[in-house]
């Protein structure tokens, strides 16, 4: 695969050739997802239970549940953490304080319109519960994949001032095919670099499997 997650500048093509999502996948999300094994070392990969899904995929989306959002409209679109809507695995490496986590999702709206969604909140203020956090999207080319829809974004989240201040940073891949959406996320805290071999290797990996479904 080429190296979508290392690219250096933005893209308004942000989506691969395609009309859109009209299909469905019959496999459950469940069968699809990667497996524990399919993580390299040092991750140590764990598949999320149902009750857990929802609060890790509001960590990706950079905006808490129930936070107010300026611009108004920029909150991300409602989600099913249905049994056959969202399922997810998070590896996790621990020395460097990193996760890489993938999601499957049931999506009937095209990926272009959720690409759309992003490109008009580039730089999002959120606010729940007196503390303010600021998320910046960088859209950037997207990955080369057999999918109807690709979409490859940089995002960080910062909160606090001075000495507490946080800054979480994102690279995360997404595919759609047919009805499933396909996710990678890398996450860390800090200026480090991301892992981009081991989040290209495993988001191919879930791309394939959804495709061979």
């Amino acid at each position: 695969m080429a190296g979508p997650a290392s690219a250096s500048g933005p893209s308004s093509a942000a989506a691969t050739d395609g009309s859109g999502e009209s299909g469905r996948v019959e496999a459950s999300l469940e069968s699809m997802l990667l497996t524990p094994e399919d993580f390299p070392a040092p991750y140590q990969a764990i598949v999320l239970p149902p009750h857990a899904v929802s609060q890790a995929a509001a960590d990706l989306d950079g905006i808490p549940p129930g936070a107010k959002v300026d611009p108004p409209g920029c909150k991300p679109p409602t989600q099913d953490y249905g049994p056959d809507a969202t399922a997810m695995i998070v590896g996790t490496d621990n020395a460097n304080r990193s996760t890489i986590s993938v999601e499957l999702m049931r999506s009937d709206s095209p990926l272009d319109k959720r690409i759309g969604e992003i490109e008009r909140c580039l730089e999002v203020t959120t606010t729940k519960d007196g503390a303010e956090a600021v998320v910046r999207t960088e859209i950037l080319p997207p990955p080369p994949l057999n999918a109807d829809r690709t979409l490859a974004m940089r995002q960080t989240v910062t909160s606090g001032q001075g000495p507490g201040k946080v800054t979480q940073s994102m690279l995360t891949l997404v595919a759609q095919i047919d009805d499933v959406r396909v996710s990678a996320t890398y996450m860390s805290f800090g200026d480090g670099k991301p892992d981009t071999v081991v989040l290209d290797q495993v988001f191919t990996e879930a791309v394939q499997r959804v495709n061979a479904a």
